[in-house]
C-alpha cells in the first residue's frame, strides 16, 4: 500500500473522536500497535487496515484514471 494511502489513514486516525482504546477493542488491533502505526515506525497488515477502515466508515475505491486528450 502507498505511503501516501498510509499517511491519509494515520491523519483519519488522529482526527478521530474515538479513543485508540475504544479502536483497538472495536477491531481487535491492539492499542500499541495503532500507536506504533500512528506514529509511522509500524505498519498493519491488509486485513487490519481493512476491519480498521471499516470501523472508522471509510473504504478504498479504486478508479481508472481520466485521460486529458489535446484538442488538435
Amino acid at each position: 500500500m502507498s505511503e501516501y494511502l498510509l499517511d491519509q489513514l494515520r491523519d483519519i486516525i488522529a482526527k478521530a473522536e474515538e479513543s485508540r482504546y475504544s479502536m483497538s477493542k472495536a477491531t481487535g488491533i491492539s492499542e500499541s500497535q495503532l500507536a506504533q502505526f500512528v506514529a509511522g515506525t509500524k505498519r498493519l497488515g491488509h486485513a487490519a487496515i481493512d476491519n480498521l477502515l471499516d470501523h472508522l466508515g471509510y473504504e478504498i475505491v479504486v478508479k481508472k484514471k481520466r485521460v486529458n486528450r489535446k484538442r488538435a
